[in-house]
């Protein structure tokens, strides 16, 4: 019996150029838990983070002749999956909810380092939780690795507005850490 072997990435991308359905659907095997991960982190829901799923997705493979192979492919695709979070969430905005960001700046008491008790999933339920605006800049300056004048450019504020909203961001999670914390003792 034979065996296909395996396509390289180079070789799959290339398939993909050319319009071949296999090599999508193993393109779409090999990135969507990833890509899925991702856009959940910046969605308010799960349907919404479907929503950015296949729009991305559809971005993918109509750019994929754009991808110049320099960097790593997977890089390439995750900034259009990120950059897609980002334009839903600036498609929604004038829709979002007002936060009365006053309530959420009071000081959070310093206590023991609970983080490290934390599991990645309830870390990322936590974050979930912190407003829109927060969790955005949260993930693309803490996760993402953008800077903030990046992510003023994204987001179409200030970078001063940037850097306010991840110090009120860690100060929202840090509440909610201890939060947790809290619950889970008593």
């Amino acid at each position: 019996m034979f065996k296909a072997r395996a396509l390289s990435e180079e070789e799959l991308i290339a398939a993909c150029r050319q319009g071949k359905a296999s090599a999508q659907e193993k393109l779409y095997q090999l990135y969507s838990r990833r890509m899925m991960a991702v856009c959940v982190r910046y969605a308010s829901s799960r349907f919404e983070a479907e929503d950015i799923f296949q729009e991305a997705f559809v971005k993918v493979f109509k750019n994929i002749n754009s991808y110049s192979g320099e960097g790593s492919f997977e890089g390439w695709v995750r900034r259009i999956f990120v950059n897609t979070a980002i334009t839903q969430y600036n498609r929604n905005r004038k829709f979002q909810k007002q936060v009365d960001y006053k309530a959420v700046e009071e000081q959070t008491p310093s206590t023991e380092d609970v983080i490290s008790e934390l599991s990645g999933k309830e870390l990322l339920a936590l974050i979930d939780q912190l407003p829109e605006g927060y969790k955005l800049v949260f993930n693309l300056s803490v996760i993402e690795g953008y800077t903030h004048p990046e992510i003023g450019e994204m987001l179409q504020i200030t970078e001063g507005t940037s850097k306010s909203q991840l110090f009120k961001a860690k100060g929202y999670l840090k509440k909610l850490v201890l939060n947790h914390s809290i619950s889970d003792k008593c």
